[in-house]
């Protein structure tokens, strides 16, 4: 087995919970970060869900591809498996990314949101966005932090996430 490269553009970003021995900057070309999966367990519940980060069909995304060595693989596997398939919401894929936005490509472990599932809520208005995350907790917490975690640590690499910015205007909450 090889090294495993994984693509985190959202939680996986700020909180990835794996080791890792090299993480850089990567872009992906054919899916764009959108809140468009209500969340049911991390961020929210079955009787008030909240709304969670999905790589949607189309555009472009850039976050961070993790190396994880290849003996680290399997347990980095389970590990993303237990985290991000709780409800089996997204697909798991490889997809070619660019490393440092346009450099080295490498093939990552990516997880799409499958547009089938019950949970894709797909694009929903700002309002209804702001009003799902701001109601939102759930098992790893607070619906509003998720976005604010994220809407930071993208500024913290130079990238600005419009559509997420409205969404915590209308929330309320300044991010820094």
């Amino acid at each position: 087995m090889s090294d495993l490269w994984v693509f985190g553009y959202g939680s996986l970003m700020w909180r990835p919970g794996f080791d890792y021995v090299e993480s850089r900057p990567a872009l992906l070309r054919g899916a764009h970060r959108s809140l468009c999966v209500y969340s049911v367990v991390h961020r929210g519940t079955a009787q008030r869900p909240g709304l969670v980060l999905g790589l949607d069909a189309g555009g472009s995304c850039r976050g961070i591809a993790f190396r994880v060595e290849a003996g680290a693989a399997p347990a980095t596997l389970e590990y993303l498996r237990d985290r991000e398939q709780v409800t089996k919401v997204y697909l798991e894929t490889r997809r070619p990314v660019a490393l440092d936005g346009a450099g080295r490509k490498v093939e990552a472990l990516c997880f799409l949101v499958d547009r089938s599932h019950r949970q894709y809520a797909g694009r929903l208005s700002v309002a209804r966005q702001a009003e799902l995350v701001r109601g939102g907790h759930g098992r790893s917490g607070n619906n509003i932090d998720y976005v604010a975690n994220t809407l930071r640590h993208l500024g913290e690499m130079g990238l600005a996430e419009p559509a997420l910015e409205q969404v915590m205007t209308k929330v309320g909450k300044d991010v820094p």
